[in-house]
């Protein structure tokens, strides 16, 4: 059973983010379009703050891959990272959705997001582009990767948080002036953050 520590970071320039990770030896990986569906029934996995989540990963070179995760309930551990148990596998099926839909789970939400992931020194770190929101840095990994990790992409250390994504939508929302679309339909017709950045 996984356990995974992360912390988020608004990211003001992506292309000096970038570079930094480049210039710091990361390793770049993944990169295109993340879809989560999150899936729930009659909220007792919300209620329990537990996600059964399908992430597809379409990649700019266009190959496809699906993973299907469980997430138990949120916690800080004592160095103040978020952490929560994960169990994640791949999974064959092209769209494992209709499995979950037949065992009475519905979509309950869904996000949209263009990647970059890199890693450095044992840390992951995702680049995130909503449609309409703030780019974003997650890092994961032990204490000593991320605060490696952290140091290497030149962003305050205080600009990272354990918040959770709802988090970000509330202080982007009343800064911008307008609502946070965190999934492509809820644009109606405005291109996405990635396409404009």
């Amino acid at each position: 059973m996984a356990v995974e520590l992360e912390l988020k970071a608004v990211v003001p320039d992506p292309a000096a983010l970038r570079a930094r990770l480049a210039d710091a030896g990361a390793i770049p990986g993944f990169h295109g379009l993340m879809t989560d569906r999150r899936y729930d029934r009659d909220g007792a996995l919300g209620r329990r703050d537990e996600v059964l989540r399908v992430r597809r990963y379409r990649a700019a070179a266009g190959a496809v891959r699906s993973e299907i995760a469980w997430k138990g309930p949120t916690q800080r551990s004592p160095e103040g990272y978020k952490t929560r148990v994960e169990l994640t596998c791949e999974v064959r099926a092209d769209e494992p959705g209709p499995i979950l839909e037949a065992l009475g789970y519905g979509v309950v939400h869904t996000l949209d997001r263009w990647v970059e992931s890199w890693s450095l020194g044992g840390a992951a770190l995702r680049i995130e582009w909503y449609p309409r929101m703030d780019v974003l840095l997650e890092v994961e990994g032990a204490p000593r990767s991320i605060e490696a990790a952290i140091l290497a992409t030149g962003l305050p250390r205080g600009a990272f948080t354990p918040d959770a994504l709802i988090e970000f939508v509330r202080r982007y929302e009343p800064r911008a002036g307008r609502a946070a679309a965190l999934a492509l339909a809820d644009l109606q017709g405005e291109a996405p953050g990635w396409a404009t950045a």
